[in-house]
């Protein structure tokens, strides 16, 4: 995991970053226990929530979002977003959250061969990341891609193909696999590389430490 007000867009919509059809997938599954519990993607940074911001960061990039989140989601209508809860028991990480992805893409968009998956508590995401991932991929001639900034990997600021969800599946369920890199490294995966100063775009919420630190950066670094 990396350490470190938005419009509906539930609509679908033309991708503005790269002619690869792609889905976002925003990654809200888990139980925030570090900040206390709650929906973490809420905190607010520099004015807006977290998850108000990634909205408005990725929507452009992609043809259309989903919200991985698991409970009631009826605490998340405002957004216009479809959610799609896990169907693996008992908050198997983010795996889980991309197998739910791929397979909402598979049933709902078939034409989508690619979802790309960011955190929803990293306020600072790339307006280029989906672009930057696929051109990653192209060049490297792999299958998966993640990001990097500085030495860090963030493997689930990431593009997952479709084609390859009963794997996922298999891995997930049978293998009982949770860490995604055990799984990436099975199909070989290329790295997007970003600087991680003055701020990490990948910069990640796991703590009120941590939030009031982002809202820092945020007030220093209006552009970020």
């Amino acid at each position: 995991m990396s350490r470190r007000k938005a419009p509906s867009t539930g609509a679908k919509r033309r991708c503005m970053t790269t002619d690869v059809v792609t889905l976002g997938l925003i990654l809200a599954g888990g139980l925030a226990r570090r900040m206390g519990g709650g929906d973490k993607p809420r905190t607010m940074i520099g004015g807006q929530t977290i998850l108000a911001r990634v909205i408005e960061r990725f929507a452009p990039q992609c043809t259309r979002l989903i919200l991985n989140a698991n409970g009631d989601p009826a605490r998340f209508a405002d957004t216009g977003l479809p959610v799609v809860a896990d169907d693996v028991p008992d908050f198997a990480g983010p795996l889980a959250g991309v197998l739910a992805g791929l397979d909402w893409a598979a049933a709902n968009a078939p034409g989508v061969a690619y979802v790309a998956s960011v955190p929803g508590d990293c306020p600072f995401l790339p307006r280029d990341l989906v672009a930057r991932l696929h051109a990653a991929r192209a060049e490297a001639g792999q299958p998966l891609a993640c990001a990097r900034s500085g030495e860090w990997r963030h493997p689930v600021v990431g593009l997952w193909p479709v084609a390859l969800r009963a794997d996922l599946r298999r891995a997930v369920t049978q293998e009982g696999l949770r860490k995604i890199e055990v799984w990436t490294a099975r199909h070989s995966i290329a790295l997007a590389d970003w600087p991680a100063e003055p701020v990490d775009p990948f910069y990640n919420v796991n703590t009120p430490d941590d939030a009031a630190a982002a809202g820092r950066l945020a007030a220093a670094f209006p552009g970020a």
